[in-house]
């Protein structure tokens, strides 16, 4: 069981308890909590745990936590003698309909996000809405932004649901149908791709802008928060370019702010934001990739984006 203390405290007990019951014997393999500790020294804890427990190839790794638990744990299983099952628990939103369910598992380097990682596909997802009475309202709202996200690449009808119904929106209501359709998106994605060779390109929607904001920020801005920036950053680069329907860059700016997410580049300069980047793993030799929404459902990947045109935006919308 790979889990961070605030976790642990939490659900990690209940789980290692049912494990147990299971027939299981749970070795608790404690991670610190917090993107900052996303490293290879982490990793190399996690490795030294597993030696000293004497895991083997019919052990199996339990991920109990968020995006960061779920990708350390699981790059240690990927790597950990060529190779563990791995099960997601994931106890965030944004980790249930995004991260637990994509196969891609990864460590930050200090130059970059998530520079370092595997494909590792999980044996099994277990995914229990109830764990979110815990999460803080700032996380809640996290991940909907991966909720959004997965509304415009996939689900319009779920874009529009939140949209009309403000009843729905967090940080109070986490509805499980809602939960399933979101997931449903990534699921069908990764299903077609999993190897991000094509289709799968279109989930980083918003995330050559969030990342290099992560990193620029020493990875103290949420990753949903950076989302919800970096999807209108891309959304007014698409309408500057012609590419978008007239009204969606106002319907997104405008459902993530009532769903209290940011939506101006946090105070950072755009001369700044272009090289960091440019240290984007999505980029192509010297091009970067960028994902831009065209209308709800309609979303493409190009390469074909000025520098000039990135810049203008940024500045744009910058505090």
């Amino acid at each position: 069981m790979v889990t961070n203390p605030v976790v642990w405290q939490a659900h990690g007990e209940a789980l290692a308890e049912g494990l147990r019951v299971a027939g299981f014997d749970p070795l608790l393999c404690p991670v610190p909590d917090g993107e900052a500790h996303k490293t290879l020294d982490t990793v190399r804890a996690l490795y030294d745990r597993f030696v000293e427990g004497e895991l083997d190839r019919s052990s199996l790794v339990v991920a109990l936590g968020g995006g960061v638990v779920g990708d350390m744990a699981g790059f240690a299983a990927a790597t950990y003698m060529r190779g563990l099952p791995l099960v997601q628990v994931p106890t965030t939103l944004l980790a249930m309909i995004d991260s637990s369910v994509g196969g891609k598992v990864a460590v930050d380097h200090p130059r970059g996000k998530n520079l370092i990682g595997a494909f590792k596909q999980p044996a099994f997802v277990v995914v229990d809405p109830a764990v979110l009475s815990t999460l803080p309202d700032e996380e809640m709202r996290s991940g909907w932004a991966e909720i959004i996200k997965h509304g415009i690449i996939g689900d319009p009808a779920l874009f529009e649901r939140l949209e009309a119904q403000p009843e729905l929106r967090p940080p109070s209501v986490v509805l499980t149908d809602i939960i399933a359709a979101a997931i449903q998106v990534k699921v069908d994605v990764v299903e077609e791709d999993p190897y991000e060779r094509g289709r799968r390109w279109v989930l980083n929607l918003g995330h050559t802008f969030a990342h290099a904001f992560e990193v620029l920020s020493d990875y103290q801005l949420r990753h949903g928060h950076a989302v919800a920036i970096g999807m209108v950053v891309a959304a007014r680069v698409a309408e500057v370019m012609g590419l978008c329907q007239p009204e969606l860059p106002a319907r997104i700016e405008a459902l993530l702010r009532a769903l209290g997410l940011p939506t101006r580049v946090p105070g950072f300069r755009p001369q700044a934001i272009w090289p960091a980047m440019a240290l984007d793993k999505k980029k192509r030799g010297s091009r970067l990739r960028f994902v831009l929404p065209c209308a709800l459902r309609d979303v493409i990947v190009t390469e074909q984006v000025a520098q000039e045109v990135v810049l203008a935006v940024l500045g744009e919308l910058s505090n």
